[in-house]
């Protein structure tokens, strides 16, 4: 089980910079309130509540800061002072900033960067430009992070700016490193450590020598990032810059516990805490005491862990940090259960829960609310773990369905409620009671998965690896039945994991380059066994062990509620050990979540779908767009394809399909509100890094690029009971706690009961004849997930390969 990382793990430092201006001492001494209206008073008093909220921002008084730049960039306006004002609108861009509301940053910097560009300001160009990467990296948009930082690099150069120049290349390195890409992110942090020796910058010298290191133990080098901290720590105590030595000893703690080397890393905390202690910084008092935690619990000391869990806990609760108390109630629960006092652990992992619950704000971005619970996730399963242990499995299952999908919970929860008192309330994880009703109501079985992780001793040091996999299978009749899986023969004997499971079963159902995805489409794998194998391994461990629960009549729906990479798997084409398919014996659908089932089957109630008031789309004038960050963007290639599929399906449900030319952006955005189906046959893109960044390819006008993306979708109002998404890897997104963020959760969150997505690259032709095949079954029967089961059955038929037919997945309702 998971030991919540942040507790160890020092984020890499984001230079924001603020622009200052002068202080105008003559100007400020002598005011009057006779001359207080002048331009020339008003302009020093402008200054002067300028430079108190750089004060106040340096002392970390933020809200305090925001008032005075506010109060500023009123006067700054009044006077047609352009200078001041674009100083202030930075300074509030910074603020905003780092309280975490990067819209509102983005808002301001972008002001900034329009009058600094009017007023041929290259140097405060350069500064917005920077700012505004941050920010976007800060909300996840790498692209447009990469974008801003690259034109803000260009300026610094020209204008030669070194430290300027430096920072950004820093903040380059920090966007390709929270793109997984550690290699490029070791480039431009040696481009800003060669800068800042040039100029002898020690401070920027030891930054990015941290940044080194952090980088070099993501690639798990851990010997070389021990090498760039030990220079990054002499730098910093030369300078005597007392917390970032104490920073930096805690990350070569980081690198020594990776290497198995524990008690050089407790050294290395034990020196950290004492210099936190001595320069009263709570704050990484009480992450040194949990790091020390964590260094003894890896050594088995689990009650000495424990006394520094609670020493965390204390400190965590003195300055009111409700995530260290979360975090250290965590590992404090986690070293209980480990040293076998089950009912401490469980009583403290409810409190972590409380404690980390207590942070969530209904007034919080949807993004912000997923990035918050994905770093909560590891408690949820812990607590399953503990209550396994003790043989309750029902309310397992409850914590199993409180820790997942809780945003999209929310914003479907604010989509059905007719209350607005009620609207505003975060709704509650149902109880065993309402999800036994909620499989009646679905008259369904629902399978939930849940993986279970713990820490294991691989070669003299602890690993955290793949345990069991927890499965509850909640009949139609109400009645709960609990299996579990061993994985650790995955690792132990295979040398695989589950994720590397489903990714082979993917692979080895053949993908090349081509077709519907940008250029990438699947190709049938020649090699029979290689595509069966790993399906078989795969339903040996997901169906095997409840296959006796599970409906014989193959009408009945199975909806499977997976979790992490299982939302990648091939449900429909998982082989049991007579070569026969799941879709052959049972009717497949997905979701995130048992509750958010009870919400899709609320936006469908008592509407019937009305098949004659369909949007039809097919193979729009392509735009051109880069799927990789950094590169240069291509014109998409032409689906003939898509296009007769939507003539032939528009032709069955009795009406015209929107092509080429005219399937502008602009022209289905107005049409898709009032349609009651909508089929979009053309490429897609999943955004794996942000989810909301995935998008489907329209022709694009004057006004847009033509890429309809997933966040724009979420703030759309929808009527249409089904959304058909005929384009490759639109099931796929950002994997997080709150299921796939993406293009389908987008729709249903926009009021679609029911959608229909790809969960990977499929060719043209069969495409085209499963779906006609779809659309022709639901005029003879309006369940959905029965018409899909058909529809793959009859292009099986005629396209064995399950890469033909097994990729399209049901969300939501039937």
């Amino acid at each position: 089980m998971k030991i919540n990382k942040i507790a160890l793990l020092t984020l890499i430092t984001l230079l924001i910079t603020i622009g200052q201006a002068p202080i105008n001492h003559s100007a400020i001494v002598g005011i009057t309130q006779a001359s207080a209206q002048t331009p020339q008073a008003r302009k020093a008093e402008a200054d002067t509540l300028y430079n108190q909220g750089i004060q106040q921002y340096q002392t970390s008084q933020f809200e305090a800061a925001l008032r005075s730049w506010q109060q500023a960039l009123i006067i700054y306006r009044e006077i047609k002072d352009r200078q001041g004002e674009s100083w202030a609108l930075g300074n509030l861009g910074s603020a905003y900033h780092y309280l975490g509301n990067y819209p509102k940053a983005i808002e301001y910097y972008s002001k900034r960067l329009a009058i600094a560009r009017e007023l041929k300001d290259r140097n405060g160009e350069g500064q917005a430009l920077n700012n505004l990467g941050v920010a976007y990296q800060d909300l996840g948009d790498y692209p447009k992070a990469i974008e801003y930082l690259q034109q803000s690099l260009a300026i610094k150069r020209e204008i030669t700016d070194h430290k300027g120049e430096g920072n950004t290349l820093g903040n380059l390195g920090n966007v390709y490193y929270a793109l997984g890409d550690y290699n490029k992110a070791i480039v431009y942090q040696q481009e800003w450590l060669a800068i800042a020796r040039q100029i002898k910058d020690r401070h920027s010298e030891a930054k990015a020598l941290g940044n080194l290191g952090i980088a070099y133990d993501a690639l798990e080098d851990y010997n070389k990032a021990i090498v760039y901290h030990k220079q990054s720590l002499v730098i910093f105590q030369q300078i005597k810059d007392r917390n970032s030595e104490a920073t930096t000893l805690g990350n070569l703690g980081l690198a020594y516990y990776a290497l198995g080397e524990y008690k050089t890393a407790i050294e290395c905390n034990q020196q950290s805490l004492v210099i936190f202690q001595q320069t009263k910084d709570r704050d990484g008092e009480a992450t040194a005491l949990g790091n020390l935690g964590i260094a003894y619990f890896f050594l088995g000391d689990y009650q000495k862990a424990i006394d520094y869990y609670q020493q965390y806990l204390a400190i965590a609760r003195e300055i009111q940090d409700r995530l260290g108390q979360g975090q250290s109630l965590n590992n404090l629960g986690y070293a209980f259960y480990k040293s076998g006092n089950l009912l401490a652990a469980e009583k403290t992992l409810y409190e972590a829960i409380k404690a980390y619950e207590s942070l969530r704000d209904k007034k919080l971005a949807d993004t912000n609310k997923v990035s918050l619970f994905d770093k909560q996730s590891s408690t949820y399963t812990n607590l399953q773990q503990v209550l396994i242990a003790q043989n309750k499995t029902d309310a397992a299952l409850e914590i199993s369905e409180r820790g997942r999908a809780r945003a999209f919970v929310e914003l479907l929860a604010s989509r059905v409620s007719t209350n607005n008192k009620q609207a505003d309330k975060s709704p509650q994880s149902p109880k065993i009671a309402a999800i036994k009703q909620i499989a009646k109501q679905q008259n369904a079985t629902f399978i939930q998965y849940s993986i279970i992780y713990d820490y294991f001793k691989v070669a003299d040091k602890q690993q955290l690896k793949e345990s069991d996999l927890y499965i509850w299978v909640v009949k139609p009749t109400g009645e709960v039945i609990f299996r579990k899986v061993d994985l650790k023969s995955l690792w132990q004997k295979d040398n695989t994991t589950l994720e590397k499971l489903v990714t082979q079963s993917r692979l080895g159902i053949g993908m090349v380059r081509g077709g519907r995805a940008g250029g990438i489409i699947a190709s049938q794998n020649p090699d029979a066994a290689k595509v069966q194998k790993p399906l078989q391994k795969l339903h040996d461990i997901l169906i095997k062990d409840i296959a006796d629960l599970l409906p014989k009549n193959p009408s009945d729906r199975v909806i499977f509620i997976p979790q992490d990479s299982l939302f990648l798997a091939p449900f429909p084409a998982l082989r049991d050990e007579s070569g026969k398919y799941l879709i052959e014996k049972h009717t497949i659908l997905t979701a995130p979540a048992i509750q958010v089932l009870d919400f899709t089957h609320q936006l469908g109630q008592g509407k019937k779908t009305n098949y004659n008031n369909a949007l039809i789309v097919g193979n729009p004038t392509m735009p051109v767009v880069s799927t990789e960050p950094g590169q240069p963007a291509t014109k998409l290639n032409p689906l003939p394809g898509a296009e007769q599929e939507a003539k032939t399906i528009a032709n069955l449900l009795k009406t015209k399909a929107i092509l080429g030319k005219d399937a502008t952006k602009a022209n289905i955005l107005q049409r898709l509100s009032t349609a009651d189906v909508i089929h979009l046959a053309t490429h897609g893109w999943a955004d794996d890094n942000r989810g909301l960044g995935s998008w489907i390819a329209l022709a694009p006008s004057a006004k847009d690029d033509g890429l309809l993306k997933a966040e724009e979708i979420l703030d759309l109002k929808l009527k249409a009971q089904l959304v058909v998404l005929s384009a490759c890897e639109t099931g796929k997104g950002k994997l997080s706690g709150d299921g796939v963020i993406g293009l389908s959760r987008s729709l249903i969150s926009a009021g679609v009961p029911s959608v229909l997505v790809s969960l990977w690259q499929v060719p043209d032709e069969p495409t085209q004849y499963l779906m006609v095949e779809f659309y022709k079954s639901l005029q003879t029967q309006p369940d959905k997930a029965l018409a899909l089961r058909q529809a793959m059955l009859k292009t099986k038929e005629k396209f064995p390969s399950p890469v033909n037919w097994a990729a399209f997945t049901l969300i939501g309702e039937r």
